[in-house]
């Protein structure tokens, strides 16, 4: 928690659930970020967080925007974003939202698969088109599935066809999986990416341009490697595939750029037990997987804890959200311990909620609020 949201929660003690977000440490993340990878165009993935202050202040600091649906791209405009700075980079569009956002004046694409393709032929006429390919997720605490990307092969069929489609055959793209807690998978996509551009270059198609996605991860309770360090292992890689013919490089971080800038505060619902002798307490919030906590789901992303009992003695607990839903239960085989004086009506904050929790919030399933946001 930033010494910023912390002022804002001690003065104005608002009503939980809710986030609270430091928009300085955004742009502190991005700036560290481009010291990283200062080869690479920084495209914020704008499903991590779309809130317009993000938005404003990332547009303000020369940032590009990886937008998943037209909806998306309007909110990227809104704040004051140039089309030419967005990428619509979801593969899966209607055809109607490419229209519109190439009206708008968006011209880069993504693509998976010839339908896909074939739709922004006859919608986007000259489009720069990149093509997602499957990459191993290993590693990665929220891997991604075989939704999205193709294989390599068919990959570079879909891009000599992008050509004669009268496209901008640009580039390829690959994803790692969010929170990606090693570099070796960067490593082998890059060395993927590498055979297939030296395949196109051969089949008449010169590429120019490398997604390498998002994925980069941020300290929830367990360490991860610094940004400096993954930077470091990517343009290894790249110098390593590509020599001294370095393609653009574009980026894709969501979670690393809004996620410790945010804290979701909570308020303690109940403590229980199931049993007498039961030794684990189940702690209720106000605040769960429909809440916006979805990230929770299989106990993927551990979120930490904060209390007003820190620093007294602790007990296991299990950690569940509030609704009438057996599924809104959190935490029940991650080991968490919790204060054994934490009662009924103490607020605690749950650190590092900056990404994928305010869109993740459901619309009054059982009648609650979606979260309530303040970005100071």
């Amino acid at each position: 928690m930033t010494d910023k949201v912390a002022r804002f929660l001690a003065e104005t003690v608002p009503a939980t659930p809710c986030l609270v977000l430091d928009v300085d440490r955004v742009a502190e993340n991005y700036r560290r970020l481009q010291t990283a990878l200062p080869l690479a165009r920084i495209y914020y993935a704008v499903k991590a967080n779309p809130g317009a202050p993000i938005l404003e202040r990332l547009t303000g600091l020369g940032s590009f925007f990886d937008a998943a649906s037209w909806q998306e791209v309007q909110m990227c405009l809104e704040a004051g974003a140039d089309p030419s700075r967005v990428s619509y980079g979801n593969t899966i569009k209607k055809e109607r939202d490419i229209a519109a956002a190439y009206a708008a004046g968006v011209r880069m694409f993504a693509f998976d698969s010839e339908a896909e393709l074939r739709k922004l032929a006859r919608s986007a006429p000259g489009a720069r088109v990149y093509c997602r390919v499957f990459v191993e997720n290993e590693g990665a605490e929220w891997p991604l599935s075989k939704k999205f990307g193709c294989e390599a092969e068919m990959a570079k069929t879909l891009m000599v066809l992008a050509g004669e489609l009268g496209l901008d055959a640009f580039g390829i793209s690959f994803h790692v999986g969010s929170q990606q807690t090693g570099t070796a998978p960067y490593k082998a996509a890059i060395a993927k990416v590498g055979m297939l551009f030296s395949d196109l270059e051969a089949a008449g198609v010169k590429l120019r341009m490398v997604n390498l996605g998002g994925g980069y991860p941020v300290r929830y309770k367990s360490e991860v490697p610094e940004i400096e360090e993954i930077g470091a292992a990517i343009m290894g890689a790249m110098a390593e595939h590509f020599g001294n013919a370095l393609p653009e490089i574009v980026i894709e971080p969501g979670r690393f750029l809004v996620a410790d800038a945010g804290t979701v505060v909570a308020e303690v619902v109940l403590v229980s037990r199931k049993g007498e002798a039961d030794p684990v307490r189940w702690v209720y919030l106000d605040i769960g997987r429909f809440g916006g906590l979805a990230e929770t789901e299989g106990e993927a992303i551990r979120y930490a804890f904060r209390t007003p009992h820190d620093g007294t003695p602790e007990g296991p607990v299990t950690i569940a959200g509030p609704t009438c839903d057996s599924v809104d239960t959190l935490y029940e085989k991650s080991n968490y311990r919790l204060p054994e004086a934490l009662a009924d009506g103490d607020r605690v904050e749950i650190l590092s909620t900056g990404a994928y929790v305010t869109t993740y919030a459901s619309q009054k399933f059982n009648g609650f609020a979606p979260l309530a946001e303040h970005y100071i």
